[in-house]
């Protein structure tokens, strides 16, 4: 298991790099390609999205259906796992990266085991339980759980992660503060609640009651160096960016005199 303390940033440490969709401003977002760049550009984590095909098959996609980042065409859930793999995942991005593909959760699971790094998975759109119990399955019999941190916008996918699995880590995903976000870290038992960058502007005292609660802020999705500053003073104790390697210049440079 991964401890909560673990997450909290110690005063004059560097910000924690979550890779957003891999390293998806130097590669086709959410495949092999771009996972290699993220752990070539020094993100100790890669952000991947998990969606299920129409055979319940869990597979590496942010989109809803596959036409803005594969050849094909429709709902992924309307597409078996077999002509999901047939999708070019790659031209759309550059033609230097036609034949990528889009990666089933397993053969992901698979690459950071061989390759090394560590994965934040969002659990992406609707899930059934039955769904989330598949992606569970697929993590533990990978023997990633140490590995694994799971976030979703979804409290009830992350209450369904909690019953199967209670050694992974949770997030929770805020496009707005909740009312309460300390009560509701406590009752889904998370590790870090995730809010976007302009909700956490809305609010920026809820970072200290977080941390007392013991819980970690991670914010989204910000390839702003103006912003990483901003954020790092303000106590944040990571960054999901587009821009992993731009954010682990930044870091070196930031704290290159500290100590």
């Amino acid at each position: 298991m991964l401890p909560t303390e673990s997450f909290l940033r110690a005063p004059g440490t560097h910000l924690r790099i979550w890779a957003h969709r891999g390293n998806s401003s130097a590669a086709p977002e959410n495949t092999a390609a771009s996972d290699e760049a993220a752990r070539r550009a020094g993100a100790e984590w890669i952000e991947n999205d998990v969606r299920t095909t129409k055979d319940g098959v869990p597979v590496v996609m942010h989109d809803e259906t596959v036409d803005r980042t594969t050849d094909g065409t429709g709902p992924i859930q309307s597409l078996t796992a077999a002509e999901v793999s047939e999708l070019d995942a790659g031209s759309w991005f550059a033609p230097a990266f036609a034949g990528q593909r889009v990666p089933t959760l397993a053969a992901q699971l698979d690459g950071l085991k061989t390759r090394g790094g560590n994965l934040l998975l969002e659990i992406k759109g609707r899930h059934t339980r039955a769904s989330v119990v598949r992606i569970v399955q697929e993590i533990q019999v990978h023997r990633m759980n140490g590995r694994v941190f799971v976030q979703s916008f979804e409290p009830q996918h992350l209450r369904w992660v909690h019953e199967l699995a209670s050694e992974l880590p949770l997030g929770l995903l805020r496009f707005a503060l909740d009312p309460d976000p300390v009560a509701i870290a406590k009752d889904l038992e998370l590790t870090s609640y995730n809010p976007s960058d302009a909700a956490l502007q809305t609010r920026p005292g809820i970072l200290p009651e977080l941390h007392a609660a013991g819980v970690a802020v991670n914010v989204w999705t910000v390839d702003d160096p103006d912003r990483w500053d901003a954020l790092e003073r303000a106590g944040v104790d990571g960054i999901i960016t587009n821009c992993p390697a731009e954010l682990a210049g930044w870091n070196a440079g930031r704290f290159a005199l500290v100590g």
